[in-house]
């Protein structure tokens, strides 16, 4: 929801300072010195693997792509956990959390295939 041009929701609130230019920090320190179509085309990969993880076992279709999905997920996060440790952020414990869980992801549609 917007309110006089700015996003009322917290959580909206790191796009109002993205696009006015201003640095996001600290939890997206990567944010400020990466290209801006670079960090639209990770948040693309994340959004389309979601999708892949959630609609081929929940349609029936295509279930096979919950697994590449879910093989994706885990090699994306494998390199944003890099890109924190390469720029000396040790806050990687949300990362690591991700791995497990796209690992068990993983495992689990190779057990519906």
């Amino acid at each position: 929801m917007r309110v006089l041009g700015r996003t009322a929701d917290p959580a909206d609130r790191g796009a109002d300072e993205v696009q006015a230019g201003r640095p996001v920090q600290p939890m997206m320190a990567w944010v400020d010195s990466t290209p801006m179509p670079v960090v639209r085309a990770i948040g693309a990969v994340e959004v389309l693997d979601a999708a892949g993880l959630i609609l081929p076992p929940v349609t029936g279709i295509a279930t096979g792509l919950a697994l590449v999905a879910a093989i994706g997920f885990v090699v994306l996060q494998i390199l944003a956990t890099g890109v924190h440790l390469r720029r000396g952020d040790r806050r990687i414990a949300l990362n690591l959390a991700l791995i497990a869980a796209s690992a068990a992801t993983t495992w689990l549609a190779t057990t519906w295939l």
